[in-house]
């Protein structure tokens, strides 16, 4: 009673002088990356409202475009004026790092996302319906999967264009989770980027009713891991008395901090840190897809539209791996010894769960996703490194796996049969006879995927397996090309099924590509092989950007 009372009094004397709460103190500047995406999608769910629905896909797309553009261009000024560097300091009011991790990250979303906008436009992959040209996503979201409404949808070649305005708020949310420096920032990032993909996962046009199961999945699971992370975020708050990163690193290093009357009894209590910080941790290995938190990821990944996989796989792993660093290095960075052996398992368990399971998928959208928690594995070896090195590593690989990702996916919306997308492999027998281009661009990603020198991959692999080397995590490493080796085999079984089995007479066709879903692949194969062939000057890019403000 006496805590409450003393919270009680608090509260009132601060109401009665309203003179002594400060004003809130925004740098418009150095958000403006998070404000142009965010203000856009208000902009285009107004678009959504106020436009004729003939002009609405055209006015959706420039807006998207536009505004990835300039946010992008605002992470190159701020990084150009020193923000990731020198001038690095906590914008609104400590809330949010402007710092050079934050910025590398951020751009990397903002490209990706990006590069995810032309894959979400493309309207030439399907046949044209009712005469007009249709894209991925179901022509009418609120409709019973084939009931009358839908049909009369289809029909009359409606097109769910709020799409777009969806995927910005996804966006913004991507962009404050990495720069976050208190605790509720970071959830409410979460939320934020959370639920628009959870809407985009159910949007599918064809096997509406798999896009919808697992859009409910990722739903369920990704409501459990809030509630840990929230729980997690309460329990470090009694620890500590503050959610602010700093305040609680202070409190971890020497208790250093003036004790709230109301929370007297809990702080300093090592029992709340340890679980509290389980916790928030296992928030975020099930954003990352680590093992064993993967559950969700092959059936989304299957079931999600194919554009939207691959903004997922991409975006959501750049965004929570630049969360999962910012946490470990500068909240718990005096509990090292604690949380190095637990990650040690999930890294293990992760490079080898993904590498093993991959072998026995036979869809093609399933292989990915498998692939992309063994990818996960070999970051969180970076990740455990616990060094400057480490986290550069991190950054690029970061970097690198995105662009071969969304790239990746893009291919799998061109190989096409009379259900749509065929995804499964018995039906990519024999695609390098029937179109040697698309196969050899997959077969550059898969490449790229499996680590083999003069690609991207192959680089990314060698600085973090070189940094885990460096911080005495020697053995990790050894698990890490043991599992490499295993994910090669099913990458090259692929290949091998490409290029050397013999086309079926029935087999699925390759649909062409308007320039949007090329570029998209172009992107990813010139990202690929340029961070492959030459990629100092962006590991030393990833080198500069990778001192945390704290």
């Amino acid at each position: 009673m006496s805590s409450v009372a003393s919270v009680h009094s608090l509260w009132t004397a601060a109401a009665g002088a309203p003179g002594r709460i400060p004003a809130p103190r925004i740098e418009y500047v150095q958000l403006s990356p998070t404000l142009i995406i965010l203000g856009a999608a208000i902009v285009g769910v107004l678009i959504e409202a106020f436009l004729p629905r003939r002009s609405r896909y055209y006015a959706q797309v420039l807006l998207s475009v536009v505004a990835l553009a300039a946010a992008f261009a605002a992470v190159i000024g701020l990084a150009a004026g020193g923000f990731g560097s020198s001038k690095a300091h906590l914008a609104a009011m400590g809330a949010i790092a402007v710092d050079g991790p934050a910025l590398f990250l951020q751009g990397t979303i903002l490209l990706v996302s990006l590069i995810a906008v032309f894959t979400f436009a493309e309207r030439r992959l399907d046949p044209v319906a009712h005469g007009k040209r249709v894209d991925s996503f179901a022509a009418q979201a609120a409709a019973v999967p084939g009931g009358e409404a839908e049909q009369a949808a289809v029909k009359a070649g409606l097109t769910t264009t709020e799409v777009f305005p969806v995927l910005l708020f996804a966006v913004g949310g991507m962009l404050i989770f990495p720069s976050a420096n208190d605790l509720l920032t970071l959830f409410i990032a979460l939320e934020v980027f959370s639920l628009p993909l959870y809407i985009l996962c159910a949007l599918a046009r064809r096997q509406r009713l798999l896009s919808q199961e697992s859009a409910v999945k990722y739903f369920l699971l990704g409501a459990f891991s809030s509630a840990f992370l929230l729980f997690g975020v309460a329990l470090l708050y009694g620890y500590a008395g503050t959610v602010s990163y700093a305040g609680i690193a202070e409190v971890i290093s020497d208790g250093a901090r003036q004790v709230d009357p109301a929370l007297a009894d809990t702080m300093g209590n090592d029992a709340l840190l340890l679980i509290g910080g389980a916790l928030v941790l296992m928030g975020l290995l099930f954003k990352v897809g680590a093992v064993p938190f993967h559950m969700w990821t092959p059936d989304v990944y299957q079931g999600a539209p194919t554009p939207v996989t691959g903004f997922m796989a991409a975006a959501t792993k750049v965004a929570a791996f630049g969360a999962l660093l910012r946490l470990l290095y500068v909240v718990l960075p005096g509990m090292r010894w604690d949380w190095r052996p637990v990650m040690w398992g999930v890294a293990i368990l992760t490079m080898l769960g993904g590498a093993v399971l991959a072998i026995t998928q036979t869809d093609i959208k399933r292989l990915l996703a498998y692939s992309s928690i063994a990818h996960a594995g070999f970051i969180l070896a970076g990740v455990i490194a616990a060094s400057q090195d480490g986290i550069s590593s991190v950054l690029f690989y970061l970097a690198a796996y995105s662009f071969v990702t969304l790239g990746a996916f893009a291919v799998v919306t061109l190989v096409r049969d009379a259900g749509g997308e065929a995804t499964h492999l018995s039906k990519w027998a024999g695609l390098g006879r029937r179109s040697p281009l698309v196969a050899a661009v997959f077969a550059v990603f898969l490449l790229a995927f499996a680590g083999i020198p003069l690609t991207s991959g192959f680089a990314g692999k060698f600085a973090v397996f070189k940094a885990a080397a460096e911080s005495g995590a020697g053995w990790l490493v050894v698990v890490g090309v043991i599992s490499s080796a295993i994910a090669a085999f099913f990458y090259i079984r692929v290949i091998v099924l490409m290029f050397f089995s013999e086309p079926k007479a029935d087999g699925p066709t390759v649909a062409v590509p308007s320039v949007l879903t090329s570029t998209a692949i172009a992107v990813g194969v010139a990202a690929t092989l340029v961070l492959g062939l030459a990629p100092q000057y962006f590991l030393d890019l990833a080198g500069h950007a990778g001192i945390f403000i704290r």
